[in-house]
């Protein structure tokens, strides 16, 4: 996909409409997936391969408002083209397509997005580093899934609303840890959304030890606690976090960009026990990092805020104790990319799912396997957009992301060229 010198700002919409999802998802990524997963499928001439299979569902995330059929129909000379799908028996039923996709299940769609979802911004790309570290986010979002048995006792209602009635459809929940810069998902992981456990933190165990030492994973109050933390800055990785108000970040030592030193300390640790530690911290002692860890602090209050959060001090934590490394204004700047996620995800419900739509998987491991779908969709638009704007010298932020999915989803353009 890489392309060598600049793109004339006015021909963006072209390179982009050049660029296709298959690029970033590429057959042998898709044959190890299936392989690693045992989903190989056992006999030769197979209607619908499991490789296939994988594109399908790609496809109906891309083609959301589509049936079975129709998206057959619009992948299947891709196919042929590669080699992996006879063009003579293209006659499928959508029972077929319903029996292939449960041959399939949903761990080779979240193996490949395994082994192909990597960060993409580059040097280059606008917005995507501060200092050594590439900005990197974490957030979550629900998806509305068929009210069906199976689904509701796996993936439970959300709580009574003010009417006293519970959601009309289960929900599933997703945690993803996305790329800044391109909006690109590079981690996930998917669970219910109702039962103990299956909270935000609780999903966002599951990636916290996967995190890249030249990370700076950005998150909101949501996600902070003692042992999360630890997990995730035991990676290497930096971390900057907001904190809940209710957190005690005693000053240690102030510098002069405003910020200040503190020491975060186990809450199962109290009394005198607390105080040692925090003596022991402002007298620059070495911590036991089980028992007390050295932090930065940046407070400020966003100016001409309406509505709820108005003169609130937010407070973030971060793993960079140097404050000329990341001053504090570099720093809440930074935090401030966070949103970019919820858009991200705002742009996947409305733009790919279509707004107000639920999912169309009428059994639990067919929604894992949809929302892999999505997740591994989303991952190549992005990807495009990210290499397609890096490429035109432009913040990739400027290129919207309906436009980009209306020019791929075009009949003589098609998604998945050979």
């Amino acid at each position: 996909m890489a392309q060598t010198g600049g793109v004339a700002r006015d021909r963006l919409s072209d390179w982009i409409s050049l660029g296709v999802l298959a690029s970033w998802v590429s057959r042998d990524a898709v044959d190890e997936a299936v392989e690693v997963t045992g989903k190989t499928a056992k006999r030769r001439g197979g209607k619908l391969p499991p490789q296939v299979m994988v594109y399908f569902v790609m496809g109906l995330a891309l083609f959301a408002e589509e049936d079975y059929e129709e998206v057959w129909t619009r992948i299947t000379e891709t196919l042929a083209g590669w080699g992996c799908w006879d063009d003579s028996q293209a006659d499928v039923t959508t029972g077929g397509i319903t029996q292939a996709r449960q041959r399939l299940g949903h761990e080779p769609v979240k193996e490949t997005f395994a082994q192909v979802a990597r960060p993409v911004a580059t040097l280059e790309t606008e917005g995507a580093f501060l200092g050594p570290w590439r900005e990197m986010s974490i957030d979550g979002l629900e998806w509305d899934v068929p009210d069906t048995k199976a689904n509701a006792a796996e993936f439970g209602y959300p709580g009574a609303g003010k009417d006293g009635t519970a959601a009309a459809f289960p929900k599933a929940r997703a945690v993803t840890v996305g790329e800044c810069a391109s909006h690109a998902p590079v981690l996930a992981a998917i669970g219910p959304c109702v039962c103990k456990g299956s909270g935000e933190q609780s999903l966002a165990r599951e990636l916290y030890p996967r995190l890249e030492e030249d990370w700076l994973l950005i998150a909101d109050r949501n996600f902070y606690n003692w042992q999360d933390w630890c997990t995730a800055a035991d990676t290497g990785a930096a971390l900057l976090w907001q904190v809940k108000a209710d957190l005690t970040l005693q000053p240690l030592e102030f510098h002069r960009d405003g910020s200040y030193t503190s020491v975060l300390v186990n809450p199962k640790i109290r009394g005198g026990a607390r105080q040692q530690l925090i003596d022991a911290a402002r007298a620059g002692e070495d911590l036991d990092p089980g028992k007390a860890r050295r932090v930065r602090v940046v407070e400020y209050v966003v100016p001409d805020r309406d509505g709820d959060g108005k003169d609130e001090v937010i407070a973030l934590i971060t793993t960079i104790t140097t404050w000329t490394d990341a001053p504090a204004p570099v720093l809440a700047a930074a935090y401030h990319e966070r949103w970019e996620h919820e858009t991200g995800n705002k742009q996947v419900k409305t733009f790919l799912r279509g707004p107000g739509k639920i999912l169309r998987s009428q059994s639990p491991d067919m929604v894992k396997q949809e929302i892999w779908g999505y997740f591994l969709t989303r991952y190549a638009v992005t990807a495009l957009i990210c290499t397609a704007a890096t490429n035109a010298g432009i913040d990739p932020d400027r290129v919207k992301f309906k436009r980009a999915i209306r020019i791929i989803r075009r009949a003589d353009d098609p998604a998945f060229p050979p």
